[in-house]
């Protein structure tokens, strides 16, 4: 029972509490609730299209901060289009005013705002068992006045942006304007209608276009009412890269970085980001003046921890980035100085140089390096304070080098200080090794001439610049027959002409230092005279490879392989490689070696006493071509059914190749090949007969089985182991008839024949005329002109033999006297010295050509004067007196015989006639035998002897003379008062 009791009493103690408390905040929330804001006020700010919120709260208790919740809602155009509900917590205490802004999307301008708040005490209930205040009433904001009804405004004015961010444009305009198109940067876009008077534009993502922004306007149609704005749109600010910090003298911090694009615009919109360094040990910052470094200042009490923020800021956005270093770790020194090369000699030199003093308890570590003909050849690491010092060995005589120098940290490395160079270079030394020497002999009008070789030393062993060379010969024969040549420092070959092959010559180089060991080389007489056959050898990518059979001899002490494009060739560039004794092959490689050239290649075995003969000949191409030009063919022996082709001027070794043969290529109209003939197509797609000569030595080539008058074309083209020789122009040869070349193989050598019978009778015949028959003296060199132009006795017909000079003159015999019966009158001769001119008349009832005039000289013919006959002419009739008067006088004689009688004689003036001399050999007859015939008074002449007897007579009175068997004497014409007998 008292259990039950005790139970009662507990239970009715707890509702009594329960109920107290639940009275007590009845009563405080009954003092709460009238906790409306009041005294609300809204300010806008069109560049940033805020809406700034400020109000209070009434009946707070005092001394008593509550935590509260204010529900805002907004309005645009009216108050029932919410667009946009919000809560916003805060801790009020009394008559505290309360501020809060809202950021717009639209332009405030665009449209009427509406703005209300109610409340309520956050004190940690569920919302449903809170209890809010009376809503505010509703404040409205306008941020642009009412427009005139033809007003057109476009919204936000001067608006920045960053790239790729949602912009809002807006148009109103009044009521009296309808049709309006807005454009962007020219293009035409649709909005959304807000309302009748109001034109919204979303542009998403929007794009840099230019530092001066990009253009939107609006204008409205037929007005042409335009309003727009510019819209701003900046770079995006991008964070700091490469952000990094040193020191170079452990009194200023430099830091630097990438700053990334230029975030600034134009009309003053927006300046180039800024930069801030802001180090948070000890609080300080420094506005940077430069866009990618920025230095700071090490005090005196060196810290050495630094914990640094650089950030960049533009009117947009803020980035930043940190960085955080001990000093020690950040060093990068500056260059060494006062580097200097001392003591330089021909194989070592001394470097020293200093560095900038950082105090004790830091060091650095330098790197050296030695650089020659452009590599590293030493390098070394030396640890510094101040100063350090570095010796070169082991260097190369009369040789430029480049010494260099860095530091570094030597503790911590953080970067190479730059590198401080000096050139410099060692002296000469004497050359350290032999001349390569090699010659060449040939034996030239007694005479040995050696053309003497030597490869230039290395710069490793000639050791300076070399002054020139010396070359030594003696004589084997006569050692003390010594002479001395000198060459100069860039020449490497030399001439000589020794008066017998058998010398030894030795090579020296010599440099402002000394001379080198001497090169040995043995002439003997039997140098070159090996007789040993050539063999071919084909090279490769890596050479030629060239083997030989080894001496046995024991004085071998080597062996050398020399090679040219041409041994024989005087301008030879020849080459030679030594070779060890116990060697039998090498490849000779050299950059030198062209395609399509021919290298001659010798071996030589070297005796103990340097004299080298000859035991191996090779030849061969680095790589073969095809033939550079084909054989120039001649045709030879043409006939009716075959022709040959020669090529014998064609030299197979000046081609690019090894010549293996020849192919003839043959075409004709019926396309029928020839016995031995192929068919073949050519590289240019030609079909035609192709003949393959394999013997390159083969150098004609006969073509067979023709068919007679038909056409044929051929070409000759050498090959190689490559291939033919270059496309050539076919040459065309016509086969003749099988009848004309039989006349003319007949034919010709008769022709022949008869030429050499009448050359042989022609010189035959002159030798028998000069020794038979000699030449009859010329009467126009007789003194019988002079006679007839005598002015003392015109009437001179007769002549005596001894006013003549005549040519030649031959006695048969010497008659005392003869008579002769002419015209049946007998009138004695005139002695045997005189001449006598006959004028025989014919008469009257002849038929003849008429009168005869004769000049007979009967010491020539000594048969007509023994029948008292003559030759004779006959001269026309008419007029004969008159004709013969114009005669009489010695001058119009003379003129008759220089002048021209071309024409007959009665038109010639008197005084124009002239004479002609006529010679003509002897006839057995002398004088016409006809014109006697006709008259039997006149007695027929005997036969006369076989000489030529010369007349003179006017070629205008001379008739031709009868049938050609007459021989003429000499003739003149006699004056007309002259009696003839």
């Amino acid at each position: 029972m008292k259990t039950m009791a005790s139970f009662a009493v507990l239970q009715a103690t707890f509702l009594l509490a329960l109920l107290s408390l639940k009275t007590y905040q009845s009563e405080v929330m009954d003092k709460l609730s009238p906790l409306t804001p009041v005294s609300l006020r809204i300010s806008f700010k069109s560049s940033l299209q805020h809406l700034d919120l400020e109000w209070t709260v009434q009946n707070l208790p005092h001394h008593q901060a509550l935590k509260m919740i204010f529900l805002i809602e907004i309005s645009r155009i009216r108050t029932s289009n919410i667009i946009w509900v919000g809560n916003y917590s805060t801790t009020v205490k009394r008559n505290q005013v309360i501020h809060w802004s809202w950021k717009s999307e639209l332009p405030l301008e665009c449209a009427t705002h509406f703005v209300r708040i109610k409340s309520m005490v956050d004190n940690s209930m569920p919302p449903e068992l809170s209890s809010w205040s009376e809503w505010s009433s509703w404040e409205e904001v306008h941020a642009q006045n009412p427009l005139e009804p033809n007003a057109l405004l476009v919204f936000p004015k001067r608006k920045l942006v960053e790239e790729g961010a949602n912009v809002t444009i807006c148009s109103i305009f009044g009521s009296n304007l309808k049709d309006i198109f807005c454009y962007l940067e020219g293009e035409l876009i649709h909005g959304e209608q807000l309302d009748s008077h109001i034109l919204t534009f979303e542009l998403s993502n929007v794009p840099f276009v230019r530092v001066s922004g990009m253009n939107f306007y609006c204008m409205e149609k037929p007005t042409n009412i335009t309003d727009g704005i510019v819209l701003f749109v900046s770079k995006v600010l991008e964070e700091p890269k490469d952000f990094s910090c040193e020191t170079r003298d452990f009194k200023t911090l430099s830091c630097t970085w990438s700053p990334g694009v230029d975030t600034g615009l134009d009309w003053s919109m927006q300046p180039s980001q800024s930069y801030t360094l802001v180090e948070s040990v000890s609080r300080e910052r420094k506005h940077c003046e430069h866009k990618n470094v920025c230095n700071w200042k090490i005090t005196q009490e060196l810290q050495e921890i630094y914990n640094f923020t650089l950030i960049a800021e533009n009117y947009l956005r803020k980035r930043s980035v940190n960085i955080l270093f001990n000093l020690t770790h950040r060093v990068h020194p500056l260059a060494p100085y006062n580097v200097s090369l001392e003591s330089i000699e021909a194989t070592q030199a001394t470097l020293r140089w200093n560095v900038l003093y950082h105090g004790n308890r830091y060091s650095l570590l330098c790197q050296v390096e030695l650089e020659g003909e452009g590599k590293v050849i030493q390098q070394s690491n030396v640890s510094v304070k101040v100063s350090g010092e570095e010796i070169f060995s082991e260097l190369v005589p009369d040789t430029e080098y480049q010494a260099c120098i860095r530091c570094a940290g030597a503790g911590h490395f953080w970067k190479w200080s730059e590198w401080n160079c000096q050139k410099f270079s060692t002296s000469e030394a004497a050359p350290s090794e032999a001349l390569a020497v090699w010659s060449t002999v040939r034996e030239e009008n007694g005479s040995c001439i050696v053309n003497l070789f030597w490869k230039p030393l290395s710069k490793l062993h000639a050791k300076g610049k070399i002054l020139h060379y010396n070359i030594i010969t003696e004589s084997l024969d006569k050692p003390h027959r010594v002479k001395l040549y000198s060459a100069s420092g860039l020449a490497n070959d030399m001439k000589l002409t020794l008066d017998q092959c058998a010398y030894q010559i030795n090579v020296t180089a010599t440099n402002s230092a000394g001379q080198s060991p001497a090169s040995v080389i043995v002439i003997s007489g039997d140098s070159g005279k090996e007789e040993v056959e050539e063999e071919r050898i084909q090279g490769t990518e890596d050479g030629f490879f060239v083997s030989w059979k080894p001496l046995s001899a024991d004085n071998i002490i080597g062996y050398v392989v020399g090679w040219c494009v041409r041994l024989q060739d005087p301008l030879c560039d020849l080459q030679w490689k030594n070779i060890g004794p116990n060697t039998t092959n090498t490849i000779i490689s050299s950059d030198a070696f062209r395609p399509g050239i021919r290298y001659d290649f010798r071996v030589y075995g070297i005796s103990t006493g340097r004299v080298a003969s000859l035991i191996e000949k090779r030849t061969g191409y680095y790589q073969e071509l095809t033939p550079s030009m084909n054989p120039q063919v001649t045709v030879k022996n043409l006939t009716s059914h075959s022709f040959v082709l020669s090529w014998t001027d064609y030299s197979t070794n000046d081609q690019s190749g090894f010549i293996q043969g020849y192919h003839v290529y043959l075409k004709s109209k019926n396309r029928q090949c020839q016995p031995g003939f192929e068919k073949a197509v050519r590289s240019d797609d030609s079909v035609c007969c192709k003949y393959n000569i394999k013997k390159p030595e083969q150098k004609t080539f006969t073509v067979e089985n023709l068919q007679p008058e038909s056409h044929y074309e051929f070409l000759v083209t050498s090959y190689t182991r490559v291939g033919d020789g270059p496309n050539g122009t076919f040459t065309t040869v016509t086969t003749p008839d099988e009848l004309s070349y039989t006349l003319v193989q007949i034919i010709l050598p008769m022709i022949l024949s008869v030429l050499l019978i009448i050359s042989v009778c022609y010189w035959k015949s002159q030798w028998v005329k000069e020794k038979c028959y000699p030449d009859i003296p010329d009467p126009n060199k007789s003194s019988i002109l002079s006679l007839i132009k005598s002015k003392e006795n015109p009437h001179l017909t007769i002549m005596n033999v001894k006013d003549c000079i005549p040519d030649a003159l031959e006695v048969i015999n010497k008659p005392e006297s003869t008579k002769a019966q002419v015209m049946g009158t007998e009138k004695p001769f005139l002695a045997e010295s005189e001449l006598t001119a006959y004028l025989y008349p014919l008469q009257k009832e002849h038929s003849g050509p008429g009168p005869w005039i004769c000049f007979e000289n009967f010491t020539y013919n000594q048969s007509a004067s023994d029948a008292g006959l003559c030759g004779h002419i006959p001269v026309p009739s008419k007029d004969l007196q008159w004709q013969l008067g114009l005669l009489t006088q010695p001058d119009n004689l003379l003129n008759v015989l220089e002048g021209n009688c071309e024409q007959p004689l009665r038109e010639i003036p008197a005084g124009e006639a002239s004479l002609n001399y006529v010679s003509q050999l002897a006839s057995p007859l002398c004088g016409d035998k006809d014109g006697f015939s006709n008259n039997p008074t006149i007695t027929m002449p005997e036969p006369c002897s076989d000489y030529k007897m010369q007349m003179a007579v006017p070629p205008c009175l001379a008739s031709p003379l009868p049938s050609g068997e007459g021989s003429l004497s000499s003739v003149v014409l006699l004056d007309q008062g002259e009696h003839y007998h």
